[in-house]
């Protein structure tokens, strides 16, 4: 450090100049600038049009689907209060608010690095020397600030800010994925207590069909055949209800853990027979394009690939020189009151820079490192762009193959029907064997339990569309979750 006359008209202008030279080298940050990639994706969904580049910065938030709170279209009333419960409690979503919490810590305390430090000392002591008492008091600050030259701390500035983004996205990629979760598995209980009441309805039927052929069995009028053919069905199905159940019992142990309560929290609000929710709007799809701006995922991966960007301009200023200014003011006396006296009070301030001359490649590597890093999550940001497109084209083929599917199981369940009631009315006319009774009654039951199981798959298709789309909240400043600590 260089000691400056506080009375010298030559430092006041050297410190002008270092003033005036700082202020022209900020705007010498080294380092690539950021700039969104354009990307080859397909005109429209499931077409044979050639994909051709879109750049997010060109898209518009206004031209995207409306998807927010699909879920309401799907008018459950407890599907609703079950997301609600889960907005205000799940675990998860706590932990993704901690993290944006963190983040936007981390992008202050980076911010910081940017200002001058100021320091405050002051010392007293007293001493005793040949009999006599002697005081000291001291006083003083320190300061210093590293000039950042070439914008290594901008850059790192920069980098915590998209790191602010990513957490951000990976919250509303959290709550997308929590109401995905909480509406399959609520259609899923509703669907198993379907089967349980189908497979209850199609037994209790059997057993009186049991019933009535022991009845014709002890007139003479049937064979001994017939009455165990009929218990054996009967017991047949009702076996089918003991499985159902575990199934029923483990979708709402996992409702009641999503809403961050104990398994079985949720039993009694469930157990009624509510019907399966049915989709009745179709999904605004949209075209391809408009996951880059929807999906969370999507827009996670590529504020990561801006994050990285970022910090290669900061390991590449840290190939430059530093300087920093540094300055201390101190004073001392034999009271208090001396102080603040002109002739107890010294200072100095001056420059110190580093250049750095030889450190093994160690500063290059570290740039090396960055660029490959910064590689690395473009090409997670592509590969994840074509797993989204890819769940979105899945999830439309199988929505609607899935309906396609339905109208034949209703077809079918319609026709078992009809050849159920005509198998009993021949039998009891005695123009059918009671073996076509319970091949129509057996075949019954699977077109209506796959009639069922096919109402499921499409609310779920439902659901996996809307998901991948990006469906959810319409921000994060939505996403309010009291189980989280406020700042």
């Amino acid at each position: 450090m260089t000691p400056l006359n506080r009375n010298g008209k030559t430092t006041a202008t050297r410190r002008v100049a270092l003033v005036a030279l700082t202020g022209l080298l900020a705007a010498c940050t080294v380092g690539p600038d950021y700039s969104i990639p354009a990307l080859p994706v397909p005109a429209s969904w499931s077409g044979k049009d050639n994909a051709h580049a879109v750049a997010v910065a060109d898209l518009k938030a206004s031209t995207a689907p409306a998807l927010s709170r699909w879920w309401l279209a799907l008018d459950d009333a407890t599907l609703n209060r079950l997301i609600e419960m889960a907005r205000g409690q799940n675990l998860d979503l706590a932990a993704a608010q901690a993290k944006i919490r963190e983040a936007r810590a981390t992008y202050r305390q980076v911010g910081g690095a940017l200002s001058p430090t100021l320091d405050g000392t002051g010392a007293a002591n007293r001493s005793r020397s040949n009999g006599s008492v002697s005081s000291n008091f001291q006083a003083g600050f320190d300061a210093s600030w590293e000039l950042d030259l070439f914008g290594g701390k901008q850059r790192r500035v920069e980098a915590a800010a998209y790191s602010l983004d990513v957490a951000q996205e990976d919250l509303r990629d959290t709550m997308l994925t929590l109401i995905g979760d909480i509406a399959s598995n609520y259609v899923s209980a509703r669907g198993f207590r379907a089967r349980i009441a189908l497979a209850r309805r199609t037994a209790g039927s059997l057993r009186e069909t049991e019933d009535l052929t022991r009845t014709m069995f002890q007139a003479g009028s049937t064979s001994g055949a017939d009455m165990a053919n009929a218990a054996g069905q009967a017991s047949s199905t009702e076996a089918n209800i003991p499985t159902l159940e575990v199934s029923y019992a483990q979708a709402v142990h996992r409702l009641s853990v999503l809403t961050g309560q104990p398994p079985a929290a949720l039993t009694g609000m469930i157990e009624n027979d509510a019907p399966i929710p049915t989709p009745v709007k179709p999904v605004p799809a949209g075209v391809p394009a408009d996951i880059l701006l929807t999906r969370p995922d999507v827009r996670s991966a590529e504020r990561q690939l801006a994050q990285y960007t970022a910090l290669i301009g900061e390991a590449e200023a840290a190939r430059y020189p530093s300087i920093s200014l540094t300055g201390s003011i101190s004073t001392s006396g034999s009271s208090i009151g001396d102080l603040a006296k002109g002739s107890s009070i010294g200072w100095l301030i001056g420059p110190s820079v580093s250049v750095p001359i030889f450190n093994g490649g160690q500063l290059a590597a570290a740039v090396d490192i960055a660029v490959a890093q910064r590689d690395q999550f473009e090409a997670a940001f592509r590969s994840t762009v074509l797993t989204a497109l890819e769940d979105v084209e899945n999830a439309i083929v199988a929505l609607a193959q899935e309906r396609i599917r339905y109208r034949s199981l209703t077809e079918a369940a319609n026709a078992y029907r009809d050849a159920t009631q005509l198998a009993r009315t021949l039998y009891q006319a005695g123009s059918s064997s009671f073996l076509d009774v319970l091949d129509a009654e057996r075949s019954l039951y699977s077109a209506e339990d796959s009639l069922l199981q096919s109402q499921v798959a499409i609310a779920a298709g439902y659901v996996t569309l809307n998901k991948a789309l990006g469906g959810g909240w319409d921000g994060v400043d939505e996403i309010e979750n009291p189980a989280a600590p406020r700042d």
